[in-house]
């Protein structure tokens, strides 16, 4: 393997932590302390969560629409520090509404710099036949909710939850300085050389994207219950005695080889057919908590979310890039904002209905379901398998 593949692989994975194992998922296992602290609601919880998430929705749209198929590296750093700052500002501000401003500009910066970096590395690793390493690629976001989720408990419990903050920001810095020098414009003339000598795979027509664009909008409103609430959920429950952060952990390391197992198998067996059943096996472990909160359904749970949700934009945007594989960091911009648009509305829905309630139940129900609608969209899909045969076959 080329040296520069391994470094952008690399780059990438340090970019994920930062970006999103972090600056985007820490705010989760974080949150049960700034609640014990403060004294805020579950519907407050979730209009934080909304906040980003409307910053995720931002960050898309922004991505998709800018010219900057050249100038990718120097937004992409540009992202990379802001993203640093609003998390570091976060432990220094005990205000609501700066806290809203915050995980706003965190989660613009967050959607931003995913279709980006995801952009830049997809580019690199089909331009040297690479593109089933792409699952490794995507692992940092599991890997970046594991060192987060590791880190937070010891560190809470010195510096409390805004000394959490900072030292996580600080943590990012010295990841940054790695990506920065992994992260290097590539020759052109060689990117020419490597597109000419492949042959472009057989993937099915772009009108088809649009029922891909609704699943994976479904997917984002249904995942991010469990993705905002899962800790909470733990840590109001008997069973952890005040150690729910173990819950994140469990997502995390699920998360991890995810991304490559799901990559693998939609190489054997079809995307569209992958992300079917990973939607389903999905569904089942955000409900399993609806039933019971003891610590081995809240285990399973958290492992058979970790195990999918990566996983699912890992085969989306893989997918995506191969039917629209010219300016590619627009098609992955569009399919984020749909993404974006969902789990925005989720944490707040999810939040309200759990306030009215007093319990997590019936959002946890309403999440799986979702999820199985967005799953269905896909069910016309799998006839373009079986015309062109499994799209990503092809790619060795």
């Amino acid at each position: 393997m080329q040296k520069q593949t391994v470094q952008y692989l690399l780059g990438g994975i340090f970019t994920l932590v930062i970006a999103m194992g972090i600056g985007r998922f820490s705010y989760t296992v974080i949150l049960p302390y700034m609640q014990e602290t403060f004294e805020f609601s579950r519907a407050t919880a979730g209009y934080l969560a909304t906040s980003n998430y409307l910053g995720y929705l931002v960050g898309a749209l922004v991505a998709g629409r800018l010219p900057i198929a050249h100038k990718r590296i120097p937004f992409l750093q540009l992202g990379l520090i802001i993203s640093v700052l609003t998390t570091a500002f976060m432990g220094f501000t005990e205000t609501i509404i700066t806290w809203y401003i915050l995980r706003f500009i965190s989660g613009v910066m967050s959607a931003f710099i995913f279709v980006v970096i995801a952009s830049l590395v997809l580019d690199q690793l089909a331009n040297t036949s690479k593109t089933h390493l792409s699952g490794l690629f995507y692992s940092g976001v599991g890997l970046g909710i594991a060192i987060s989720s590791m880190m937070v408990s010891p560190i809470h419990a010195i510096y409390k939850w805004n000394g959490t903050w900072i030292a996580l920001a600080l943590f990012c810095v010295l990841l940054l300085v790695f990506i920065v020098i992994f992260i290097k414009p590539i020759s052109h003339s060689k990117q020419r050389f490597v597109n000419l000598s492949k042959s472009s795979p057989k993937v099915p027509p772009k009108s088809w994207m649009k029922w891909l664009i609704i699943a994976y909008s479904l997917e984002g409103l249904g995942y991010i219950v469990t993705g905002t609430f899962i800790v909470s959920i733990a840590q109001e429950s008997t069973s952890f005695h005040g150690n729910a952060a173990i819950v994140w952990f469990v997502v995390g390391l699920a998360a991890i080889p995810s991304c490559i197992i799901w990559s693998k198998l939609a190489q054997h067996f079809g995307s569209v057919k992958t992300l079917l059943i990973s939607m389903v096996v999905q569904a089942v472990g955000i409900i399993l908590p609806a039933f019971s909160t003891n610590t081995i359904m809240l285990y399973v749970s958290a492992f058979v979310f970790g195990a999918t949700f990566m996983g699912i934009t890992t085969v989306v945007t893989t997918l995506a890039r191969h039917i629209v594989p010219v300016n590619s960091h627009q098609i992955l911009g569009y399919l984020t904002a749909g993404y974006a648009f969902g789990q925005m509305v989720g944490p707040s829905l999810a939040g309200i209905l759990a306030n009215s309630t007093n319990s997590y139940q019936y959002s946890l129900v309403g999440a799986a379901v979702v999820v199985i609608m967005g799953a269905l969209c896909l069910v016309g899909g799998v006839k373009y398998e079986m015309m062109t045969a499994p799209v990503h076959a092809q790619i060795k």
